[in-house]
């Protein structure tokens, strides 16, 4: 039988649901968590809306070029404890950069809807339950932060494939092994986690 080690909610869960990749937290490990996060997310939001607007993710297009600049501006802060008064907007301010450059990326090269959104679908349910997750006050393993890659590192394989293709290939590719992934995982955690523990966190919620 084996044994699923269950991490407890970290101090911060708004950096939890930042939802960080390798890259992203090597870069926040440079500034030692002195940069605060907000004002940098939003300035990638705008610049990412500049350069889908130009290049419409076009492979010669300045699109492509989204993640590293979303990544240079958010990256720093992921080690920021997120303790300002507005500094929840980060987490879903990153989300909306990371489904808006995944649609854009398909839908310019002409990858079917349905692939799309089954990127889309891996995406989402793995934000949904580590929601979940918190909210039950069980934190999934570190290492699945690292294997499903963060916003920053989806968001690079995106780019890496619209540079080089085919597209359909990779999405398929890319939400074959994310489905996999989060849904092994999330499947594996929740059956090894005691029933009990559970339903005490929803009494805990509640009051």
């Amino acid at each position: 039988m084996i044994s699923i080690h269950m991490t407890r909610v970290p101090s911060s869960i708004v950096v939890a649901y930042r939802d960080d990749g390798p890259l992203s937290r090597a870069m926040g490990l440079l500034v030692a968590g002195q940069l605060p996060p907000l004002p940098p997310v939003i300035a990638g939001t705008f610049v990412t809306g500049v350069l889908l607007l130009l290049g419409v993710a076009g492979t010669d297009g300045l699109a492509v070029f989204a993640p590293a600049v979303t990544l240079l501006l958010a990256g720093p802060g992921s080690t920021h404890p997120h303790d300002g008064r507005l500094d929840w907007l980060v987490p879903p301010t990153l989300r909306v950069i990371e489904y808006t450059f995944v649609a854009a990326c398909g839908f310019a090269h002409e990858v079917h809807p349905l692939l799309v959104f089954l990127l889309l679908g891996a995406l989402a349910f793995h934000h949904y339950d580590l929601v979940y997750r918190l909210r039950q006050r069980v934190y999934p393993p570190p290492w699945l932060a690292t294997l499903g890659l963060g916003w920053d590192g989806r968001m690079m394989v995106v780019s890496l494939v619209a540079l080089m293709g085919p597209m359909t290939v990779g999405y398929v590719a890319l939400a074959v092994y994310l489905w996999a992934l989060f849904g092994w995982e999330s499947l594996t955690c929740w059956l090894a986690s005691p029933r009990s523990g559970v339903e005490t966190a929803d009494m805990g919620t509640q009051d």
